[in-house]
């Protein structure tokens, strides 16, 4: 009798935490690695958020906590749905997870049954298709072009559904592209969605905050309200607080899903940390000016990036709208020779070639569906930036 399951073999680990291993690994052996392959912001997380988990901490929160979470938090992320998004929920309508990851997870877990179809637009965050995967489902890619700034548009979108689609998962901004879908963009999308009642809406807004155009963010069932009752709205307080250990995700939805997936977590890991939990409330409810100096920050960087990429004529560097990654195509380096005299025939051996030439650790576009590309995070030091991107011009440079 074989010991691991049959569905492990559909799915692979995480390229974005291979890529921070392997930089990591070189590091620990002397060598000077530059990593840019990890989504999490450089800052420390704010003094006020972590003197509210101390204060926690002294207070004795330290029990367990109910299950979809502590109510004082499920209440700040309802008032923060109608303060930044104009959405109404209950705190019945709310659930808190270990990080939005089991929030998705759980969500595809409490509706999937074998056959289900989940359409994900290409470039995707790498766990989409896995977290489809493991749950019985088959996911469908949906390709988006660079011409069209890597977004779905409304007739690629109806030409993708069947019978058989059960959820659309719509990250926005976009990891790893950046794309950044304008109201107007999302009303477009909402117009197909709206004349299938079938599919169900995954929306992923963990990057609400890190948006550099000139209108506000907006979501589907926001846009939309037609949508609201088959709409699970996802967010987390890691990327705009600088809070990724923490790991606390939320999300708000109708009330037979929340119900569903509230109890995949009661057998899986319970309440969340009940001292993140605390922290959360400070996060949300708190004040909000370390989102704005963050944002102002990690746009200059992707100025910095996108600039010093387009100055090699190896490389396209679109200019992404939100996040903190920029998505640039390596195509007119495929077929070329390498320092290592080796021909680059993919985007992953030119990420390969990078890190060993010059230390540099990016992420293969092919990680996220589609290539030949590679991502770049700047959630870090403009001085770390500056010098990665000039050993990339060099490599670029260096291919004959």
């Amino acid at each position: 009798m074989a010991l691991l399951a049959d569905s492990l073999s559909r799915v692979q680990p995480s390229q974005t935490i291979a890529v921070a291993e392997k930089a990591r690994e070189l590091k620990d052996a002397g060598r000077d690695v530059i990593g840019l392959g990890s989504g999490e912001p450089d800052f420390d997380t704010p003094d006020n958020i972590k003197e509210a988990a101390i204060a926690a901490i002294r207070r004795g929160e330290t029990k367990y906590t109910p299950v979809p979470g502590i109510m004082e938090l499920r209440a700040a992320i309802c008032e923060k749905f109608k303060r930044e998004n104009g959405l109404s929920y209950k705190p019945a309508q709310t659930i808190v997870g270990t990080g939005a990851k089991q929030i998705l997870y759980n969500a595809l877990a409490a509706t999937l049954n074998p056959g289900d179809e989940v359409l994900i637009p290409s470039p995707y965050w790498v766990s989409y298709p896995d977290m489809v995967l493991l749950n019985g489902g088959e996911p469908r890619f949906v390709a988006t072009t660079l011409a069209d700034k890597f977004k779905l548009k409304p007739e690629t979108l109806e030409a993708a559904i069947t019978p058989k689609t059960k959820w659309l998962i719509f990250n926005s901004p976009s990891n790893p592209s950046g794309a950044a879908y304008t109201e107007a963009e999302l009303k477009g999308l909402a117009e197909v969605l709206m004349r299938h009642p079938q599919v169900w809406i995954l929306s992923d807004d963990m990057y609400e905050h890190l948006l550099y155009i000139e209108e506000p963010f907006a979501t589907l069932a926001q846009v939309e309200p037609g949508l609201w009752e088959r709409t699970l709205t996802t967010n987390g307080v890691s990327k705009a607080y600088a809070m990724t250990g923490w790991r606390i995700g939320y999300a708000g939805g109708p009330d037979r899903l929340i119900k569903a997936m509230t109890m995949i977590q009661s057998q899986q890991t319970s309440g969340a940390c009940s001292i993140a939990q605390w922290a959360a409330v400070e996060a949300l409810n708190g004040p909000q000016d370390f989102v704005e100096t963050s944002r102002q920050i990690f746009q200059k960087r992707r100025d910095l990036v996108v600039s010093m990429l387009n100055q090699s004529s190896m490389l396209e560097c679109p200019e992404p709208e939100g996040a903190f990654y920029v998505y640039p195509s390596c195509a007119k380096a495929i077929g070329r020779k390498g320092p290592s005299g080796k021909t680059i025939e993919t985007d992953e051996d030119f990420v390969t070639e990078l890190l060993e030439a010059e230390g540099v650790a990016v992420v293969h576009g092919s990680a996220f569906g589609l290539g030949p590309n590679f991502r770049i995070s700047y959630a870090t030091s403009t001085e770390a930036l500056e010098e990665a991107c000039g050993r990339i011009q060099r490599f670029c440079n260096s291919l004959s």
